[in-house]
């Protein structure tokens, strides 16, 4: 999550306002080199969020000093856009980008809610800040991720080679809504574009996107690109993340509103995707802790937020009573903070430490069988529909085919061919006549059969 320096004690990081400046809660500038450089002793990459498309409501002042800066013709949710047409302000967070890279050494930077990024210029200012980042880090391997509610597959495209043109991937949101959907049953809100649609789970596993192009009632619009000549590595694959968490009424993790074989269901899926698996903190010894959305602001503003958020929630049928959004944990309270930190001891207790050691034997089964093929999975899968939440995708390898045999669905489901390979994970119930159990997740590589 980001760092640039925000107002208070504790925020998210989203409200930053001096981007150039690492928040002093967490240290001195050179206490964050620091950390970077102790993680590459150890072999670990390092990634920072950063935020391009608006500045935190309380303590930033470019407002009133170089109000320029700001577009007079486009809005976000977080007021006027950030005015990207003008070059000095594109100069300002390109080469916020390269310090991050150069003086601090990321590794590679994840760039929040892009599609708040307004720009009208002839070269939109996403393509040029990842080919200035690109030829200035020409020696390195950087990592430029993107969350983009867009889903535009053209910032995703690779060079014939495989290299990246612009942005190495994509949080893949249709991917985590299909199998949360899958495993919680929920259906309000954005969910209930992917309830009861197994194609949108489907698509989302074989090519990346759910919505590529189509009309998404919820947003009123359109949504997407097709992505199906993108690798499956142009795709972060997650079933929690600080926002899908976060932004729920108590902070709830999945754990807590699935059935147990659901969540395992859903994680054997994702991590071992040709995807690229992201974890959220805890998520491996099934933390009972919540992860509450939390800020710190003065109070001209405190109890506008408060409001706020209980104002979003009025619209969820479970808070239509006053007395209802009360009990929304207050963002600002202390004890709201509190309960956001995790219990590392719990990793060393039943049932987290069955929890964690589940993970990292699917970890390990990935290492095994999945990075070594990435690099032969060049293309997206093909995915059969064998009936609701029942699924046969599959990947083409030199020779045969990485299968994913799953049935996402709280009944049994017929119709699954036998593996004609070997069989690497399975989680629930299969049967040898093809039926499988509720919750029930196959893993193969089936082998072609040699031509004469």
């Amino acid at each position: 999550m980001p760092v640039a320096d925000f107002p208070g004690r504790r925020s998210w990081g989203y409200d930053g306002v001096l981007p150039y400046a690492p928040d002093a809660a967490y240290g001195r500038p050179e206490d964050l080199k620091a950390l970077v450089d102790a993680a590459h002793v150890r072999g670990l990459v390092m990634l920072l969020d950063v935020v391009y498309n608006h500045f935190g409501p309380e303590g930033a002042y470019l407002h009133a000093i170089a109000p320029e800066s700001f577009s007079r013709r486009h809005q976000t949710p977080w007021g006027a856009a950030i005015n990207m047409d003008a070059q000095p302000v594109r100069e300002f967070f390109i080469h916020n980008a390269l310090y991050w890279l150069e003086e601090f050494h990321f590794d590679g930077l994840r760039l929040d809610a892009v599609h708040a990024i307004i720009d009208d210029s002839e070269k939109h200012f996403l393509q040029e800040l990842a080919e200035r980042v690109r030829a200035a880090m020409s020696d390195r391997h950087i990592h430029l991720i993107l969350e983009n509610e867009e889903n535009q597959s053209n910032l995703l495209m690779r060079e014939p080679d495989g290299t990246r043109r612009l942005y190495s991937a994509q949080w893949n949101d249709d991917v985590h809504h299909a199998l949360h959907v899958a495993a919680s049953g929920e259906s309000a809100g954005y969910y209930r574009e992917y309830h009861n649609d197994t194609v949108k789970l489907a698509r989302s596993l074989a090519e990346g996107f759910a919505f590529q192009g189509e009309m998404m009632p919820y947003r009123g619009r359109v949504r997407g690109e097709p992505s199906a000549t993108l690798t499956p590595s142009s795709f972060v694959a997650f079933i929690q993340n600080h926002d899908q968490i976060g932004n729920r009424a108590f902070g709830e993790r999945l754990t807590a509103i699935a059935p147990p074989a659901a969540v395992r269901a859903v994680a054997a899926i994702y991590l071992l995707l040709p995807q690229i698996p992201m974890l959220f903190m805890g998520e491996e010894f099934a933390a009972a802790q919540p992860f509450p959305f939390f800020c710190d602001f003065g109070p001209d503003l405190a109890q506008a937020v408060r409001d706020g958020r209980r104002k979003e929630f009025a619209r969820f049928p479970e808070f239509k009573s006053a007395s209802m959004r009360e009990r929304i944990p207050d963002p600002l309270a202390d004890n709201t903070f509190a309960m956001a930190k995790l219990a590392w001891k719990d990793a060393l207790r039943e049932p987290h430490a069955e929890s964690l050691s589940w993970y990292r034997q699917v970890l390990a089964v990935r290492r095994q069988h999945i990075v070594p093929r990435l690099g032969q999975i060049r293309a997206a899968g093909r995915y059969e529909i064998l009936d609701e939440g029942a699924v046969i995708i599959r990947w083409a390898l030199p020779g045969g085919e990485l299968t994913l045999a799953t049935n996402l669905s709280a009944a049994a489901k017929g119709g699954f061919p036998p593996a004609s390979g070997p069989v690497f994970w399975r989680e629930g119930p299969a049967a040898a006549n093809g039926e499988f159990g509720a919750f029930a997740v196959r893993w193969s590589i089936e082998r072609h059969p040699a031509k004469d």
